[in-house]
């Protein structure tokens, strides 16, 4: 087995099945009638995502697993998602924020994998790119709304990008699946991505009259480890309400 782009899939899916579990508690409690469609419509994105990396990841594994099974019956530990998209949704600048900043470097990522040698994950990337560009489009639009909307609201966003963002260190940080995969001309660098997605965040955050945290707040040890299995308790919730029924009666099928 290929043990390096197994776990570049598995991160990729889980990342995006994680987000989207995410998004979908909010469906029928959103803010906004508007709202409850558009955020339900990005969590059946990024599942319909989740589908095709965990497909191939179940391929390249070559032990009978299949999308199913690597969502449904794994552990926490087994799961290689990023640490900021277990969080809680909190209220609804909380899961804003999340988003946002997930949004552009999902994006910038997905970019660079539209130009890998590994013609599966090109090919995926080039499918969920175009989704991800109106993700980024939404919630950036959303995040200067309330920034620059009323004291509370402005207040409630400064809070929610000022919390979030120290889970936002590793998405930058390579590890050697990483460094192998860009080697090989499959993946690409994370530290690389860092300075695109600095800029488009600051420009953003300028527009929305927020106040950027540094660098250096993004950077702390303890919030980072879940591409490697390391995870908080947070996932472990989301995971038993998601792997439920699939573990209630394991084995049916509709």
């Amino acid at each position: 087995m290929d043990r390096a782009l197994f776990e570049t899939l598995l991160r990729l899916g889980d990342s995006t099945l994680i987000l989207s579990q995410r998004l979908s508690e909010w469906c029928g409690h959103a803010p906004a009638l508007e709202e409850d469609l558009a955020i339900t419509n990005t969590a059946l994105d990024l599942l319909g995502q989740a589908r095709l990396w965990l497909t191939l990841a179940g391929e390249v594994e070559g032990a009978g697993r299949d999308e199913d099974a690597l969502a449904y019956l794994r552990h926490a530990h087994e799961f290689r998602n990023v640490l900021l998209v277990e969080r809680p949704n909190g209220h609804y600048g909380d899961t804003l924020a999340r988003q946002f900043l997930f949004d552009v470097w999902h994006y910038f990522f997905l970019q660079e994998l539209t130009r890998s040698n590994e013609e599966r994950i090109a090919a995926i990337a080039a499918k969920s790119v175009k989704e991800v560009t109106y993700h980024v489009r939404r919630s950036s639009d959303l995040v200067v709304r309330l920034g620059d909307g009323t004291d509370v609201s402005h207040n409630k966003m400064q809070e929610a990008i000022d919390s979030a963002w120290r889970h936002t260190g590793e998405l930058f940080i390579d590890d050697e699946i990483d460094r192998e995969m860009a080697q090989r001309g499959a993946g690409c660098s994370l530290a690389a991505l860092q300075a695109p997605w600095y800029d488009h965040v600051r420009e953003v955050l300028d527009e929305a009259t927020l106040v950027m945290p540094s660098q250096d707040d993004a950077m702390h040890a303890a919030h980072r480890g879940g591409r490697q299995g390391r995870h908080t308790e947070a996932l472990s919730y989301v995971l038993a309400e998601m792997q439920s029924l699939p573990r209630a009666y394991p084995g049916a099928v509709w």
